[in-house]
């Protein structure tokens, strides 16, 4: 190492030393043998094994995952340049590798997948979702956010508004509050409405950044729902737990024979008719506010043969 380290010092076990070596991000407490210095909850620490430096994470000792790595290079310097490069770095890769109108509706954070724990940022057109699950995180979201508005904005990409969904149980392990609203910060606008319109293979949707599941929409699903759209051609479908017909309105687009969509939300049965109109797909397609479990066995004892394709 080149620079005189600031940081307390948290010593692993062997078995956490091979977990990072082999690219594991995360420590748990149960691994940590000792610690020097006073770590704080939320900061940094470095991580060691015997003399050899592992990593820098942020600590937080009220979460069984203690250390979360954001770095194995003893060198970085971890102010607002260092978090630039990783949301530039992040989003480049997601243009790379989703061009064009993928780009506009995708994930352009990915958590530890990004070197930056806890952290999901997905993009809905001019919307960005954001979901944190890391008190370290938590802590330098003002920079990350920054970050993410002066990147995109010097693509040329719009951004109109940023919504946290930190509504998620999941925050409590981490000492932290739920909630969910607009994030606010001189020069940032904050939209009227959280529902926008995206258009994901060739399909458009309302998606509602507060109320849908997730961040708004499950856009990990995006090739999969791609897929269904090969597959389906011909086919009489049946989409069970269909949300708000994602998976449905790819196979209807994708030319099913017909597509009958299932959830037992109501709000979701009525956002998947509405995005059926939307794609003037609604002469091919119904749908039902029923129990998939409930459907599902009546179904098999009737000994239903009406479809020939079936997405659970």
């Amino acid at each position: 190492m080149k620079q005189v380290r600031q940081y307390p010092k948290v010593m692993i076990s062997h078995k956490a030393e091979c977990s990072v070596k082999n690219g594991h991000p995360w420590i748990y407490g149960e691994e940590i043998r000792k610690t020097e210095g006073e770590p704080q909850n939320g900061r940094l620490v470095d991580v060691f094994a015997g003399n050899a430096f592992m990593g820098t994470g942020f600590y937080n000792s009220a979460s069984k995952i203690t250390v979360r790595l954001i770095s194995r290079n003893a060198n970085d310097v971890f102010d607002a340049r260092f978090w630039r490069r990783r949301v530039e770095y992040a989003v480049h890769y997601r243009k790379t590798v989703m061009p064009g109108a993928d780009f506009a509706c995708c994930r352009l954070i990915h958590g530890e997948a990004d070197q930056m724990p806890g952290l999901t940022v997905d993009r809905y057109g001019s919307i960005l979702s954001v979901q944190i699950t890391c008190l370290g995180m938590e802590l330098v979201k003002d920079i990350i956010y920054r970050a993410l508005w002066d990147v995109l904005t010097e693509m040329g990409e719009a951004v109109t508004g940023i919504y946290e969904r930190n509504d998620i149980a999941l925050r409590a392990r981490e000492g932290l509050p739920e909630y969910k609203d607009w994030y606010r910060s001189d020069g940032m606008p904050v939209p009227e409405s959280t529902v926008t319109e995206i258009c994901e293979n060739g399909v458009k949707y309302l998606v509602d950044v507060e109320n849908g599941q997730k961040t708004g929409f499950f856009l990990d699903q995006k090739y999969n729902r791609a897929a269904v759209a090969r597959i389906a051609r011909g086919k009489r479908v049946l989409d069970c737990f269909t949300h708000t017909g994602s998976f449905g309105l790819n196979a209807a687009l994708g030319g099913a024979e017909h597509v009958t969509c299932v959830d037992i939300s109501e709000s979701a049965i009525e956002m998947a008719k509405a995005n059926a109109v939307r794609n003037g797909l609604d002469g091919k397609m119904d749908f039902l506010c029923e129990d998939v479990f409930d459907l599902l066995t009546r179904l098999a004892e009737q000994k239903c043969r009406d479809y020939d394709f079936i997405i659970l």
